[in-house]
């Protein structure tokens, strides 16, 4: 659910909007565009999430993406991967078959660069926009209100989702065509996994050495070792706490999509390999649903 410190909203004109998906992440997105005036419909899988939902934000929900999305100005979908994204948005009950001529998906899931441009086609035969938007800031990012999103697709589809989409969003940027904003996620991706095996690694050396790693890192992180890793899991890193976010689990399926897309373009990510086996060690130690810091149970 969104933060007890509420978020200060745009003002912008309400619109009429679907959500579909309600999992850690949906669930308090779809509560933000609610919050912020929009007349949300929402649908899940599991109909009691919708209800739940019911209960704690104005807005209706119903039982198929096609009932959900009709007459949304816009459609917002966040779920699993591939599979799941053309579940909702594919299909007699799917999104598509509900939307109104004009309307746009955007699509938070992290999925393949791939689907979004194989959906985004068939939204354009359908005379309807399809943006990809994956999304970084993981749950808190959510509650808040503060995620940064990387899209990809039409400008004019943009432009008209982003004022609804800034009830969730701290960033929501425009990084090229169809398929951009999955490829951007990847990056970040690469970029996570990197740094979070980095950071394993010195705390289990410091320890190691017998430091005290608290302090070390209260020191090092006002220099150029400074990470978001570092701020927000450092501690809890050092106390063999795992309970905080993005679970290893979705980090593995995200990597896939990073390793796959590697083979088709060329691009050479021998760390980012390594760390995906690491993660899959971390999953063998049943640590599939800890957070992407728990890299560092394997070096104890």
């Amino acid at each position: 659910m969104p933060s007890t410190n509420p978020k200060t909203y745009e003002p912008t004109p309400p619109r009429k909007v679907a959500f579909l998906g309600l999992g850690v992440m949906g669930f308090p997105m779809a509560g933000h565009l609610a919050l912020a005036g929009h007349k949300v419909t929402v649908y899940n899988r599991s109909a009691d999430k919708s209800l739940a939902w019911c209960k704690e934000f104005t807005g209706g929900s119903r039982p198929t993406p096609r009932e959900a999305a009709a007459d949304a100005d816009i459609v917002f979908c966040c779920v699993g991967n591939d599979d799941d994204l053309r579940a909702v948005a594919l299909g007699p009950d799917g999104a598509f078959a509900g939307m109104k001529p004009g309307a746009i998906l955007v699509d938070h899931t992290t999925a393949s660069a791939n689907v979004a441009r194989e959906l985004a086609a068939e939204a354009r035969a359908r005379g309807l926009s399809f943006v990809d938007a994956p999304v970084s800031g993981g749950q808190a990012g959510a509650q808040n209100g503060l995620l940064t999103v990387m899209c990809g697709g039409d400008a004019a589809a943009f432009d008209a989702a982003r004022p609804a989409a800034m009830a969730f969003s701290r960033a929501f940027t425009l990084l090229g065509d169809s398929g951009a904003g999955q490829l951007a996620k990847m990056v970040n991706q690469i970029a996570i996994a990197g740094l979070v095996q980095g950071l394993s690694e010195a705390i289990a050396f410091g320890q190691k050495a017998g430091l005290d790693m608290e302090q070390v890192l209260e020191v090092i992180g006002k220099g150029a070792a400074q990470s978001w890793q570092m701020d927000n899991r450092g501690k809890t890193m050092i106390a063999d706490q795992f309970e905080f976010g993005f679970a290893v689990a979705w980090m593995r399926k995200d990597l896939g999509l990073v390793l796959d897309e590697a083979k088709r373009n060329g691009a050479r990510l021998p760390v980012t390999a390594l760390v995906d086996q690491f993660y899959a060690d971390v999953q063998a130690q049943g640590g599939a649903r800890w957070d992407t810091s728990s890299l560092i149970r394997r070096l104890r």
